[in-house]
């Protein structure tokens, strides 16, 4: 099925909105570089980026996108500036403060999968509260990866496997890839079927590594501030249109 693009013509109520994938994984980047071309100080293009998420979880649940992940902070994003990392380190607690009953209204469930540790100590509250407050609900979940990267979150896996190897709560004969899959943290969720870049680049960056081995990607050129529920369908589409073989003819 085609996924019919809004028009100047037409009304958003008008529109159909099939059934998407059931996790999309998102690198939203661009934020910084939307920001340096309009002169502005690369911090507005992240505060920019926040409405953009809004939209974009907003079509997800429209399209009934069962897990929507989105890259907000990396281990390896301590490396800029100091004043650029406690900015973007204020804006999930800036981002539940205003959005949340929005997210509440749009039955939205709030996780969060990354090393915590380090994470301001008020933002890392106001996460929780945001986990706790939609604990109960049962639509989209929106996995928050905050300090996340992908080889720690599979050493940390391998650590846990291990003590459980030792303490006999776990067999040799038992360890397989399933097994593994239940001690990241992502677990008991489906493993991303497309994963969405913005900002012209072409890599993971160390995002979800062991969980999309077999995902469609999708990569555009429009920075993250620019990225809209167009292109999010746009993305949906050709996805829906590619054949996905595991490995089979």
């Amino acid at each position: 099925m085609k996924i019919p693009f809004i028009n100047d013509k037409q009304s958003k109520e008008s529109i159909v909105y099939p059934e998407g994938p059931d996790h999309i994984a998102i690198i939203m980047d661009g934020n910084g570089r939307w920001a340096q071309k309009r002169g502005m100080p690369r911090i507005a293009g992240h505060k920019e980026g926040i409405s953009t998420v809004v939209k974009i979880v907003k079509a997800a649940v429209k399209c009934k996108v069962k897990f929507l992940t989105i890259y907000t902070f990396s281990t390896e994003n301590w490396k800029r500036p100091k004043s650029e990392v406690d900015f973007i380190l204020k804006l999930p607690k800036e981002f539940l403060h205003t959005y949340l009953p929005d997210l509440l209204t749009n039955n939205v469930r709030i996780e969060t999968i990354g090393n915590m540790e380090g994470i301001p100590a008020s933002t890392r509250e106001a996460v929780q509260y945001a986990v706790d407050r939609t604990r109960h609900n049962d639509g989209l979940q929106l996995n928050i990866a905050l300090n996340y990267g992908g080889r720690n979150e599979i050493l940390d896996a391998m650590k846990k496997m291990h003590a459980d190897l030792i303490d006999a709560k776990l067999t040799l004969d038992e360890v397989n890839e399933q097994q593994l899959s239940n001690y990241l943290d992502t677990a008991g969720a489906a493993e991303p079927d497309l994963l969405i870049r913005t900002g012209g680049e072409k890599r993971l960056s160390n995002f979800l590594l062991w969980q999309l081995a077999y995902t469609e990607f999708w990569f555009t050129d429009i920075l993250w501030p620019d990225f809209s529920e167009r292109e999010f369908r746009q993305a949906l589409e050709e996805f829906r249109n590619r054949k996905r073989r595991y490995g089979s003819i």
